[in-house]
């Protein structure tokens, strides 16, 4: 049973021998979280799930005043937080299990640490918090993390030892302690799952199989428990709670050392040598081996960096262009923006003037995130610096209408009440169309000056981003052309154009260079896209998802 706070999307997993037991499962939950929170649960959300639609289930929401909701039956997406909650549970617990070969029947342990860590590494998009952080009030400490799977060695302080005998048991690491500051973990020599917080792991390569693990992956699986199904959805928000963590490193007993010599050091080298070099068969011809045989394994995770590389994909926003052309993907975004100023053509270079305001440029980055908070793009903006304009020589007009939040509400509750489609459309460089009837002059690109003119300055004929005009002579060029092509400006929210055909109407709903369309007749937005993808460069194009937070 999954169960996600709406507000800090904290998510909590409880393990049943059946379904009959949700009920009992919840309740106590309830009374858990309320009495932890010092807050009373207003809502909850789940499918028609039997183990929730029913008599008890009901009578305990009346009593303690919980409002229950459900989502259309067959329609998962009503419930989309806490489903797709179950989904990435099952996926990561999936992936756990089989990058280190361990045994099926350890799921429940797989799931549990999946849920610990999205908990505290996972960031709320918009938020920018992790779900630690804005349940508990604080940020989360995951210093003692450690790789899931891997062996470790525990201290064993259960019997009494005889002199010789080790004080050290084999085990691998599943997870954490919900209930005490430990770790949970399986002993190989016991063959059970126990917690303990003496203990010293060896955090080896994903993929790197152990004797242990094999022993168990090849033991009989037990087909006895079910997938974690999917379940409710805690609507609210949450305020500071201090509560106890887990320790944040473990140590392992100290354990008395010999000296070694030089030959137990060389011989020790040779073991971890050939415990990470790759392991092929004596029969297999060595002349077909790709790469070299002595070199360490590479798995999936070892190469995710070189992955990001091929992808030309920076997770980091440089903040000068001296870093950035280092970094291969923020110099094909460079590049990028400077070919869309090839063709729009936005300046000619000139010889500098005298007596004339030269205005600078600079380099702005940033990374485009989805509505997952996952970086999706790198943007490299190359803008003017504004402030040095000159009010009556380098701009005069500066105006520009801009869409309000409540204008953008209202559209989508018409377009819902009238059964429409919304879609949206982002235009690349918007302001680069803009046309400026001033003479303004920049410098030239940092990072890709002109060596052989290397005093020459560009003059521009198309609007720049951080120019003052610039929002004005874009929402001039686009107006214009919408008004061209038989579109009529509303009276009262300027951004708004609509065009009528018979009994038929186009909206279109424009916000600086983002725009919202949607019509009774498929037709007519196919039309538009066209109509717009041959005046203007589009970067992006759908259905309606994710638009400013909303």
């Amino acid at each position: 049973m999954v169960i996600v706070d709406d507000y800090s999307r904290w998510s909590w997993v409880k393990f049943l021998k059946s379904k009959d037991d949700s009920y009992d499962v919840f309740s106590k939950f309830c009374i858990q979280v309320q009495s932890e929170k010092e807050l009373k649960i207003l809502k909850v959300r789940s499918d028609h799930g039997g183990e929730f639609e029913n008599e008890p289930f009901e009578l305990f929401c009346e009593k303690h005043g919980i409002i229950h909701k459900f989502s259309s039956p067959r329609t998962p997406q009503q419930n989309g937080v806490v489903e797709r909650k179950n989904s990435s549970l099952q996926e990561m617990a999936r992936t756990m299990i089989h990058e280190n070969n361990l045994a099926k029947h350890f799921w429940a342990e797989a799931v549990n640490t999946a849920c610990y860590a999205q908990n505290r590494i996972y960031i709320r998009p918009m938020l920018n918090k992790t779900a630690y952080e804005l349940f508990k009030g604080r940020k989360p400490n995951i210093s003692y993390f450690h790789q899931f799977g891997c062996t470790c060695y525990i201290l064993n302080n259960k019997v009494y030892l005889k002199k010789f005998e080790a004080k050290a048991q084999k085990g691998i690491f599943l997870g954490y302690s919900d209930r005490s500051k430990a770790y949970r973990l399986y002993n190989s020599e016991t063959l059970c799952v126990e917690e303990s917080m003496h203990v010293k792991f060896d955090d080896k390569e994903p993929g790197e199989e152990t004797p242990e693990q094999i022993d168990i992956a090849g033991s009989e699986d037990s087909d006895d428990y079910s997938e974690p199904d999917q379940i409710l959805e805690l609507n609210g928000t949450s305020e500071a709670v201090t509560t106890p963590d887990i320790p944040e490193a473990a140590t392992a007993p100290d354990v008395p050392t010999a000296e070694a010599s030089k030959e137990d050091h060389n011989s020790s080298q040779q073991v971890i040598k050939s415990r990470n070099s790759f392991k092929y068969k004596s029969s297999h011809p060595e002349d077909q081996i790709i790469g070299n045989k002595e070199s360490p394994r590479r798995t999936r995770s070892y190469l995710r960096p070189e992955e990001s590389a091929l992808g030309f994909l920076s997770m980091i926003e440089p903040t000068k262009v001296d870093e950035a052309l280092t970094d291969d993907g923020w110099i094909l975004a460079m590049q990028d923006e400077l070919n869309q100023f090839k063709r729009n053509d936005v300046w000619d270079p000139v010889p500098k003037p005298e007596h004339k305001n030269i205005i600078g440029t600079k380099w702005v980055f940033r990374n485009k995130l989805n509505e997952q908070g996952e970086v999706i793009r790198n943007k490299a903006r190359l803008v003017a610096q504004g402030y040095s304009q000159q009010e009556g020589i380098d701009y005069t007009e500066t105006f520009a209408p801009v869409a309000r939040l409540e204008a953008i509400r209202l559209l989508l509750s018409y377009a819902v009440n009238h059964n429409i489609t919304l879609y949206q459309m982002d235009v690349k460089s918007a302001f680069l169309n803009g046309v400026i009837s001033e003479e303004v002059f920049v410098k030239q690109t940092p990072g890709f000056e002109d060596l052989k003119h290397p005093d020459y300055v560009y003059k521009l004929k198309k609007s720049l981003y951080g120019l003052k005009q610039a929002p004005r002579a874009w929402y001039d060029r686009l107006s214009n052309f919408l008004l061209k092509n038989d579109f009529k400006r509303g009276q009262v929210d300027t951004t708004l154009f609509k065009k009528t055909l018979e009994k038929d109407i186009l909206i279109v709903q424009i916000y600086v260079d983002d725009i919202i369309f949607g019509s009774t007749n498929a037709s007519l937005c196919k039309e538009f896209s066209k109509l717009m993808q041959e005046e203007f460069d589009m970067s992006m194009m759908g259905e309606l998802k994710f638009f400013l937070g909303i």
